[in-house]
């Protein structure tokens, strides 16, 4: 069985609340990657900063770096734990209109992150393709 523990990339990049989001964005481009999750002391995702959320909560509305993650990041967080298995991903992926999933272990703390790219490189093209047609339907579809 695939496993979201299987899929996801380990260990991703964090950051806390009060991160600057001039951080977050030098961690998207050391870590080549497009969302941030936002933890707690206990290493809980408390919610996820995306390039998207940095691009319309910060600067569009004139902000700079300076704002922090808690003024850019999306939450409350959807999240899967580690035994989920591949329709479990996928499912949430798709009913969230999300491209990229955190991963938590037994006691809700942050182990890796699911992307669509990960379920792609995994050989899972009808999953991949399901999930693709999903989050691109604009959400009055729905």
């Amino acid at each position: 069985m695939i496993t979201a523990k299987t899929l996801m990339t380990p260990d991703p990049a964090t950051c806390f609340i009060g991160t600057p989001v001039r951080e977050i964005a030098r961690l998207m481009l050391d870590n080549d990657c497009g969302e941030i999750p936002v933890l707690d002391e206990r290493r809980r995702p408390l919610g996820v900063v995306t390039d998207r959320d940095i691009a319309i909560r910060i600067v569009a509305t004139g902000g700079d770096g300076t704002a922090t993650a808690g003024e850019a990041m999306t939450s409350p967080v959807k999240t899967v734990g580690e035994d989920s298995d591949l329709q479990a991903c996928v499912a949430l992926m798709e009913t969230a209109q999300v491209r990229r999933v955190p991963v938590v272990n037994a006691t809700g703390e942050l182990v890796g992150i699911v992307s669509l790219a990960d379920i792609a490189l995994a050989g899972q093209s009808r999953a991949t393709a399901a999930v693709v047609k999903e989050v691109s339907t604009p959400a009055a579809a729905h």
